[in-house]
């Protein structure tokens, strides 16, 4: 494989990635739009003080944790997050909230998908924690899987409350190309 090679192939990988981050996050501002906002923040009786809106808001969370990681020389750290907040109470700022995360993620590039991050976990609930390396990319590509199994919850909320879902919303790309489905 030649370098000009290497680089197309790192380049369409990158697009890819920010693809399906864009196509996850399109997803639950549809979602969103179309919900009411009583049904947005109402709390699930199955999934106890779960809202769609709270679930959008992690999902988000975790996208922007991981681009914020562009440029910056700290770790990616997913469970030190602000709760609350207008992206859970407030569709209109939701989706403004995605559409500044879709804009930072068109920014990445393949080099910065290569580059190695940290990442902060937490391994327990008293606090115990775990620093390890990583890079852009694949912290992306984690934060979209994980968004998936969020909306998978609020797919549940959704149709809790009487709401209508698209078929794709909240199954994992495996189960898609099985099906022969695709996200967009």
């Amino acid at each position: 494989m030649t370098m000009t090679d290497s680089n197309e192939k790192a380049t369409a990988s990158c697009a890819e990635v920010v693809r399906a981050c864009e196509c996850i996050l399109g997803q639950c501002a549809s979602l969103a739009c179309k919900l009411e906002d009583g049904s947005y923040t109402a709390e699930s009786k199955l999934l106890k003080g779960g809202t769609i809106g709270k679930h959008l808001r992690h999902t988000l969370d975790h996208v922007a944790a991981a681009v914020g990681a562009a440029g910056a020389n700290q770790p990616i750290d997913y469970d030190h997050r602000q709760r609350g907040g207008c992206v859970e109470s407030d569709r209109a700022e939701a989706a403004k909230a995605i559409a500044d995360v879709c804009g930072r993620l068109r920014s990445l590039d393949a080099r910065d998908l290569d580059r190695p991050v940290r990442v902060r976990c937490m391994l327990s609930g008293a606090g115990e924690q775990a620093e390890m390396g990583s890079t852009l990319g694949r912290e992306l590509a984690f934060a979209m899987h994980h968004a998936i199994h969020h909306q998978a919850m609020m797919r549940a909320i959704a149709t809790e409350l009487g709401a209508d879902v698209p078929d794709d919303f909240g199954v994992a790309p495996d189960t898609l190309r099985h099906r022969g489905e695709a996200c967009g």
